[in-house]
């Protein structure tokens, strides 16, 4: 079931999850003051944690994380944000974000997806799944669109998930539309009506 509500800061589309009987939220975000910055960072713990280990080595964990959270939400406000047709895409359930992506508009109908993370509690109960077809069926009442996204060829359940829900591997080297580069590890894959 899908109702679409509107509230003043967000478009919020609520889902029932029959299998589990559990009402989910997905939430729209259009602007960086609609975020909860504390709940996408628990959402995105395993990237920070990467991201930490990788950009600050010589610093004590705890700080290096905080340090990633900081580069990570300073890059929604002054850089993602601030393009033209940007959308936040978030799962909630239970209370706790569960699932999100970036949605950019490339051009017109045409959209690059990134950065679909689950968190690491939620993963495998098809919540990434509701989250891809929530965003696609509502690219879909805009009308024709072509939706493309980068997926690293070694994270299998990631592919899998984007092939569930209608997408196709068009290229053995993805293409990063916001950075203009080829990137011969990662699948190109894309979802078009």
């Amino acid at each position: 079931m899908l109702r679409k509500m509107a509230s003043k800061e967000k478009t919020i589309i609520l889902l029932k999850m029959n299998q589990r009987k559990k009402t989910i939220m997905l939430h729209k975000i259009t602007s960086f003051e609609e975020i909860d910055s504390r709940r996408l960072m628990d959402l995105y713990q395993e990237g920070n944690l990467e991201n930490a280990e990788y950009f600050y080595p010589e610093e004590a964990l705890p700080a290096a994380i905080r340090k990633c959270e900081a580069d990570f939400l300073q890059f929604l406000e002054t850089k993602f944000f601030q393009r033209e047709g940007s959308e936040y895409w978030i799962l909630e359930a239970e209370n706790t974000w569960v699932s999100a992506l970036r949605l950019n508009r490339i051009a017109d109908n045409f959209y690059y997806l990134e950065a679909l993370e689950t968190h690491p509690d939620y993963r495998k109960k098809g919540y990434a799944v509701c989250l891809l077809n929530g965003v696609t069926d509502d690219l879909k009442q805009r009308g024709p669109f072509r939706l493309c996204d980068s997926v690293r060829k070694t994270n299998t359940a990631s592919v899998r998930t984007h092939q569930k829900c209608g997408f196709e591997i068009v290229s053995e080297s993805a293409y990063d539309y916001l950075n203009s580069e080829t990137d011969a590890d990662s699948y190109g894959m894309q979802y078009h009506i």
